[in-house]
């Protein structure tokens, strides 16, 4: 019986490989057991990802107030909306229902969680220094956010690409998803693809020796890249994960944002995400090109 309960939530999760340990430790066995109470009941994935959106947002206001309970209800509302963020797509995965929408609604929903946290720590800031030039690291912070998580997606999803077809389903390529937009029928949908062609977009042009990479592989191998190739990429690629990539992300963000509302000052933040982050993100992009370079020709 326990066997079939380690199979059953590992078949919950992407891949244990790209979980980092907070994930490991506490939002995911949590997600699990929520996704199994609710496989039965008609609710779906979109239906958790539209409720994690509001639960998140509310982080933003809470973190605005200078009561500690209350700035610590903000903490709890977006545990809990991370939590909400498992559950769908570990309830996705359980049932099989899945979408491209629901995929795009789930990144969007962190991207609004963030967004109000900077409006509101700019507005907190304003009111205590008296001056509106805290929305310019607002605005930065929450541009490097965008490229930071949509950079550590890219490295993730392609990780889960060296696993296996099943596991790499989500892994696109630019020209495929141009050609499954123009297919769609117009409407909201098709508004969000766009968004995320131009993500998609993005994720290419700064990853040149990666392209090179895949091109390379899908030349020499088609869709049947070699295990001993995927285990050896796989390998320097989780190690990449751990030091670096696993930093930029919502666990990685959260535990110096938590600790930076309740002691403050908040514009400690700022600085920590423009530069810290931003350093980061340039030695896991430089370090991932030099991973990708090594695998062409080999």
């Amino acid at each position: 019986m326990a066997k079939t309960l380690d199979k059953e939530y590992e078949a919950s999760l992407k891949s244990i490989e790209t979980e980092n340990y907070p994930d490991q430790w506490f939002y995911r066995p949590i997600g699990f057991r929520i996704a199994k109470l609710l496989r039965n009941t008609g609710i779906t994935p979109n239906m958790i990802t539209i409720l994690s959106i509001f639960v998140g947002a509310a982080a933003g206001p809470l973190f605005y107030q200078h009561n500690h309970l209350l700035i610590l209800s903000g903490i709890i509302c977006l545990i809990i909306a991370n939590i909400l963020d498992c559950v769908d797509g570990q309830l996705a995965r359980l049932t099989g229902i899945k979408s491209e929408i629901g995929r795009i609604l789930d990144g969007i929903a962190g991207d609004i969680w963030f967004t109000l946290i900077y409006v509101f720590l700019a507005l907190k800031l304003k009111n205590e220094y008296g001056t509106w030039l805290f929305f310019i690291p607002a605005v930065l912070s929450g541009l490097s956010h965008l490229v930071q998580a949509n950079i550590t997606d890219y490295y993730k999803t392609l990780h889960l690409y060296f696993i296996g077809k099943e596991k790499g389903m989500e892994f696109q390529y630019l020209d495929e998803i141009r050609r499954q937009y123009r297919e769609m029928k117009s409407g909201p949908g098709k508004v969000l693809f766009f968004l995320y062609m131009g993500y998609t977009s993005f994720q290419e042009t700064v990853t040149p020796k990666l392209q090179q990479m895949l091109k390379y592989l899908r030349l020499k191998y088609g869709n049947d890249i070699p295990e001993n190739i995927r285990s050896a990429f796989r390998q320097k690629s989780m190690r990449l994960m751990k030091r670096y990539i696993d930093l930029m992300t919502f666990n990685g963000r959260t535990f110096v944002l938590f600790i930076v509302v309740l002691a403050g000052p908040v514009w400690i933040y700022f600085l920590y995400e423009i530069i810290i982050l931003n350093i980061i993100l340039g030695i896991s992009v430089h370090k991932h090109e030099k991973i990708c370079t090594s695998f062409i020709n080999k």
